[in-house]
This record gives C-alpha cells, sequence and structure tokens, in this order.
C-alpha cells in the first residue's frame, strides 16, 4: 500500500458514509490529508455521528453550498439512490473530479446528472477497510492524468489498483474481485464446516483454512508461476490433493465457480440498465 504524503490534496467530499467511504476516509487520514479538507454527506444520523467520532471530520445531513470547495468528489451511494443524489449536488460540483465507487452505475448516467465529464470510476472490494483492498478504475477521456493521478492516490490508501481501458471491463472486475471476497469466505466456510467433521474444533479449522488461504495467494503473487503449475506442483497422482481434486472435477465445480462470476457479472451490467439515466 502506498505511504504517500497527503499533506498537500486538495480537499474532498463523499456523497455517503457508509464502510467503504469509510476505509477510505481512514486510508486518506493515515496518510496525511488533514481532517478539515473532508467532508461527507450522510444523511442516517448515527452514521454520521459515528464519522465524526472517530475522525474528526465534518458530516452534514445534506448537501450544501459548503461542498463547493471540494476539488474532489467520491461518490460511496447505493446505486438505487445515487440519481437522486446527484441531484442535490451538482449545482456545487460542475468544477471537480468525481470517483465513484457505485456498483453497476455507468459513467454516462453519471455525468448526465451531474453536468460533469470529470468522471473516474472505480470497483472496490470489502478487503479495503484492513488496506488489503483490489480496486479496477476506469476513467472517462474527459478525466486529465492528473485527476487519474489524484483518483489513484485516493484508492491507493485502501490497497491495490489496476486501471481498465473500457468501462464495461469493470462488469467484470465486479464479478472477480468487487464480489471476490464472499466466494473466499464460502469456501473458508465450507473448509470449517469439513474441519470440524473430520474432528477438529471449529476454531483450529479456521484457522487452517485462512492461513491456507493467505498463504497459497502470497505464493501465487510472488511465483513467477501460473496458478495451474501451482496446483500441479502440490498434486502428487494417487495423493491426497489428487483424491480432493478429482472430487472437485467430478462434481464439476470449476465450471460451476465461472458460472457463478458470470452471474455477478450479469448483474452489474443489469444494476446499470434498472438505476441509469
Amino acid at each position: 500500500m502506498s505511504t504517500t504524503d497527503l499533506s498537500q490534496f486538495p480537499a474532498i467530499a463523499f456523497i455517503g458514509g457508509g464502510n467503504m467511504a469509510s476505509a477510505i476516509i481512514g486510508g486518506l487520514i493515515r496518510q496525511g490529508l488533514p481532517q478539515d479538507r473532508i467532508q461527507v454527506v450522510e444523511p442516517y444520523a448515527p452514521q454520521r455521528q459515528a464519522l465524526q467520532q472517530q475522525f474528526g471530520i465534518s458530516a452534514l445531513p445534506a448537501a450544501d453550498s459548503s461542498l463547493a470547495q471540494a476539488q474532489v468528489f467520491v461518490w460511496a451511494v447505493k446505486p438505487q439512490t445515487f440519481a437522486e443524489a446527484a441531484a442535490a449536488v451538482a449545482d456545487y460540483s460542475r468544477h471537480a473530479l468525481h470517483l465513484s465507487v457505485a456498483a453497476g452505475i455507468r459513467s454516462d448516467s453519471i455525468a448526465q446528472w451531474l453536468g460533469n465529464d470529470q468522471i473516474v470510476r472505480a470497483m472496490p472490494n470489502t478487503p479495503a477497510l484492513v488496506g488489503q483492498g483490489m480496486t479496477g478504475l476506469f476513467a472517462r477521456p474527459q478525466v486529465s492524468a492528473a485527476q487519474q493521478q489524484l483518483a489513484e492516490q485516493i484508492i491507493r490508501t485502501t490497497g491495490q489498483l489496476l486501471w481498465v481501458q473500457q468501462e464495461s471491463q469493470l462488469d467484470a472486475v465486479t464479478a472477480l474481485s468487487g464480489s471476490g471476497p464472499a466466494y473466499v469466505f464460502y469456501f473458508l466456510e465450507a473448509m470449517q464446516q469439513a474441519g470440524v467433521e473430520m474432528g477438529l474444533p471449529a476454531d483450529q479449522a479456521l484457522q487452517l483454512a485462512i492461513g491456507t488461504f493467505s498463504g497459497a495467494s502470497a505464493l501465487a503473487a510472488q511465483s513467477p508461476e501460473s496458478p495451474s503449475v501451482l496446483r500441479e506442483r502440490v498434486t502428487s497422482k494417487g495423493g491426497t490433493t489428487f483424491a480432493a481434486l478429482e472430487h472437485m472435477r467430478g462434481a464439476d465445480i470449476a465450471a460451476h465457480f465461472v458460472g457463478a462470476m458470470h452471474a455477478a457479472e450479469r448483474r452489474a451490467k443489469a444494476l446499470g440498465d434498472e438505476f441509469g439515466g
């Protein structure tokens, strides 16, 4: 994760103050962004108070003219509320860069709602909450190189990032990494269940499962070899790993897993159709 000093970063406003906004705000403050340069619009009073107490920032119940000082807006609202929120903010933000982390909402819709083409879309995931996120980014042509750098500085506070060249590819990013942590948790649950059924205490089974996932991921990240080669290296014919993988092949697990991600991609596209302008 980046350790860039953000003490000179421009004022930033968050529209929506939920988990992803909190993850980014925390990262920005840890890397030196003064609290007085951060504003949040959060209608839900308990969440607004929690943000004020945790970060010492200005949190508003609704958009007002004070937002006009912000040079960057981060959109962390639910897809179904984006259009309404944008209508309240548009008059104060036509000069600014807009970074959206709202799933599915396409930049054409955002540009229409805000009267502004300076838009970067981001698809983060929940490991951003612990600084281990993986985020895909797309910039409209009107976004300058300097503005892309601003977007990168924001997202790097939460982990890794990559840029895609076509906005439609963000639906695939959503399916792979955006929804991906849930797949990992699903497999962790199954591994824990198996461990318990085989006689291990639940806490030990979970510790073994988590350690295995994190270690295998670290090995895959550092190795020049492909995942298939790494898998083959730990699979001796007739051995225990071979027995497990043969069972998975018999159940067509890979095809079902790939199919599940296609379902997630279709839903990401449908969100854009359903809630876009």
